[in-house]
């Protein structure tokens, strides 16, 4: 009777880029979309920020529920101080994830700017290479979407079950069919976490090929 806890880490791998072309009084679309891949950089700051407090949090919170699995029924003064911890944790974890929707939804619109801009490149090759890297980022804020939904779902799942706890009549199947919510939602979760992983990898070699077929002088960082 124990939950899958969630070890989930978001993580983005930070790929700055910087420019080496020198300054042009006209860009071109080549030049516009980099700039704008550069902003998108910046604009998940915030998401990569809420990566190590939430994995603390969850720690946290996996701790109080070991201790409330481990007490007998009969100490609910106790059982209900912990539940509370537990739940007020689980409310820091929401709004972590929060600011990390919110950082992606801002990445995106930002992102979506390069769409207008890959229509003007006309050397074919380097073109696909741009719609490629296009379709990639897209895919990629749509698992965040998906994960992000799921973690809220879990979330929910988690102050029903601290709040089960509380019950002095709590029947064991009660908490069983729980806890195996629970589990089959953050098994998901992680599932989708080692998605948005690959996808961000993914998008990060596009970017470089995309820069290499472009002629873009440049030299990354980590």
């Amino acid at each position: 009777m124990s939950i899958l806890r969630k070890g989930c880490f978001f993580f983005v791998v930070a790929m700055g880029i910087l420019l080496l072309s020198g300054c042009f009084n006209k860009l071109t679309p080549v030049e516009k979309i980099y700039n704008v891949l550069e902003k998108v950089v910046s604009t998940e700051n915030v998401f990569k920020e809420q990566q190590e407090p939430l994995v603390e949090l969850e720690q946290q919170e996996k701790e109080i529920y070991d201790k409330i699995i481990s007490l007998g029924m009969k100490e609910v003064n106790e059982i209900n101080r912990l539940s509370d911890q537990a739940t007020a944790i689980v409310d820091k974890r929401r709004d972590h994830m929060n600011k990390e929707q919110q950082s992606i939804a801002a990445s995106q619109k930002e992102f979506n700017k390069i769409l207008p801009l890959i229509n003007e490149i006309e050397e074919s090759a380097l073109k696909e290479k741009a719609e490629k890297l296009y379709d990639t980022m897209t895919e990629r804020y749509k698992i965040h979407d998906e994960l992000y939904q799921h973690y809220l779902e879990g979330v929910k799942l988690d102050k029903e079950l601290y709040l089960m706890f509380k019950k002095e009549d709590l029947q064991l199947e009660q908490l069983d069919t729980q806890i195996t919510k629970i589990n089959e939602i953050y098994a998901k979760i992680l599932e989708e976490n080692e998605e948005f992983n690959k996808k961000t990898k993914e998008y990060n070699d596009a970017k470089l090929s995309f820069y290499k077929e472009s002629g873009l002088k440049i030299e990354t960082k980590e």
